[in-house]
């Protein structure tokens, strides 16, 4: 029990680690889209594609909360903090929720097109918020279908990732089984009452 919960804090120190490592690189790339500025790819949004399907929610959450805090640390501010934590809330959630439709309805590929959607239109609540006028939300449709493009390259990305990672493979087992024992004795314990 205590080896297997060292293991998963590792594997999400790496995660977090590797989160931050992609999101400080594709900073220093120049923006690509000079009629959106401020687009990016949402790189670092594949860590979190990995975590949804290898973690718990508690844990996936935890990563998400790591990676917000300590990309902010070494160099952002308290508006891109806001920018970020909204727009990863909300991608969260409709990722999660896409998840439950299962695999026969969604793909990988769905779930995270689904988080680049939502994360612009995490941002933009948020960016409105603070403008006090809801004239952003103009900006949606071109963020929208940028982060379903960025959302489809990260899922493609990380399908590959699943399928030629042995320890990502383990990990998304691992995590399958745990839902299989979670759900067998939430049966058994309804059936028993």
């Amino acid at each position: 029990m205590v080896q297997s919960k060292l293991k998963t804090m590792v594997y999400i120190s790496l995660l977090v680690a590797q989160a931050l490592v992609i999101g400080l690189i594709e900073n220093m790339i120049p923006y690509p889209f000079g009629f959106a500025p401020g687009a990016k790819m949402g790189l670092a949004n594949l860590i979190t594609i990995i975590a949804i399907f290898t973690l718990s929610k508690r844990e996936t959450i935890t990563l998400i909360s790591l990676r917000l805090c300590l990309s902010t640390l070494l160099g952002g501010t308290v508006s891109t903090f806001l920018y970020s934590f909204s727009g990863a809330v909300l991608s969260y959630i409709g990722m999660m929720l896409v998840k439950s439709l299962g695999p026969k309805r969604v793909s990988i590929i769905g779930i995270s097109a689904t988080g680049g959607f939502m994360h612009n239109v995490g941002q933009l609540v948020t960016a409105s918020l603070i403008a006090q006028s809801w004239t952003v939300m103009l900006y949606l449709p071109v963020l929208s279908f940028l982060g379903i493009l960025s959302g489809i390259a990260i899922g493609v990305c990380a399908n590959y990732l699943f399928m030629h990672v042995r320890t990502l493979q383990r990990f998304q087992m691992e995590r399958d089984r745990q839902t299989q024992q979670n759900w067998a004795s939430q049966l058994l314990g309804k059936d028993l009452i």
